[in-house]
């Protein structure tokens, strides 16, 4: 394991400083763009301190499943990966997780459950 100096870390948290909003603004953006597939929600994030949170809301006519997934700076700060939530048509759901300390970066996945035909 490499020993880092006072001068390595300080440079690795400047370097931080520099990539964090970066990354999380990427990921924002990458959020409000084109949901996964035709049928998606549409979320964006917002990070506020430590916390996360998913504002998705739904246009289209089926059902879609989102989760929020949120990487921490900190070796020993658990990334939280959200449970799976239904955002049926025309609703909109906030999902929120968070860190101990600092966000590394956020992102939402989508599953798009089909529609179980009638009488199944």
């Amino acid at each position: 394991m490499a020993v880092l100096t006072r001068h390595h870390r300080t440079a690795a948290l400047a370097a931080a400083s520099i990539l964090v909003p970066a990354l999380l603004a990427g990921s924002a953006a990458a959020a409000d763009g084109d949901p996964e597939g035709p049928d998606g929600a549409t979320c964006r994030t917002a990070v506020e301190g430590s916390r996360v949170t998913a504002y998705c809301h739904n246009p289209h006519p089926r059902t879609d499943h989102v989760r929020l997934h949120v990487e921490c700076v900190r070796w020993w700060d658990l990334d939280a990966d959200s449970a799976s939530v239904a955002v049926p048509p025309t609703a909109y759901v906030e999902v929120t997780e968070r860190c101990w300390k600092e966000v590394r970066s956020a992102w939402i996945s989508h599953a798009t459950v089909p529609d179980r035909g009638p009488g199944t």
